[in-house]
């Protein structure tokens, strides 16, 4: 099956940012989803939304998780707290230097295994719909989710205590978007204004018949 290039038709972005980045899709697709990306700059200054935190784990909670294990656990540190700046003190390279301006950094744990002590052989899949969900709903209210894999995962674990049942996967730092120029580095500030790629469909697509 040949994939053709068919412009989305829907309305305009969901995304309240301050330029448009929304993705050009090969076939329309929502527009929370088209308009959903990972910002750098977060306004420092900002509160985080409670109402649009609290939704956006409702939908990490929600997520599909293999026989309803729901395996995944969160971190929630607000700017300002202790838990906030032990989560920042783990952060490697660039992370550390932007992700601090963000409203909240949430760590994604795992429970890698069950109640009956056996592994979760789908748990770091399913921590990763969870986070997905996480990200689309925060966006649909106006926030900003930027994931991030460069931590010091035996660092998160000592600083909160976690057990060998429990590993951090992920960092997300969510907050409202600031303009590209807030950020304190010219390498950073053209990655936020880059254009947004993704690989062809067709590329994707092993077998489509």
């Amino acid at each position: 099956m040949t994939i053709t290039a068919d412009p989305r038709t829907f309305d305009a972005p969901v995304s309240r940012g301050s330029f448009d980045r929304s993705a050009e899709t090969s076939a329309p697709i929502h527009p929370v989803l088209a308009d959903r990306w990972s910002p750098r700059s977060f306004d420092a200054a900002a509160p985080i939304d409670e109402t649009a935190l609290t939704a956006a784990l409702e939908a990490a909670r929600w997520s599909p998780s293999a026989a309803n294990s729901q395996p995944a656990r969160f971190i929630v540190a607000r700017r300002g707290t202790e838990a906030f700046d032990k989560v920042a003190a783990t952060l490697m390279g660039f992370n550390s230097v932007w992700a601090t301006s963000a409203a909240v950094l949430v760590v994604g744990v795992v429970a890698t295994t069950g109640a009956d002590g056996k592994p979760l052989r789908w748990a770091e899949y399913d921590l990763g719909q969870a986070m997905a969900h996480l990200s689309v709903q925060a966006h649909h209210d106006g926030l900003h989710v930027h994931q991030m894999g460069g931590f010091d995962v035996a660092a998160i674990a000592q600083a909160f205590d976690l057990d060998d049942t429990l590993t951090p996967v992920t960092v997300a730092a969510i907050g409202t978007l600031a303009s590209p120029d807030a950020l304190p580095d010219e390498i950073l500030r053209t990655r936020e204004s880059a254009p947004r790629t993704r690989l062809p469909l067709a590329e994707l697509l092993l077998a489509n018949e």
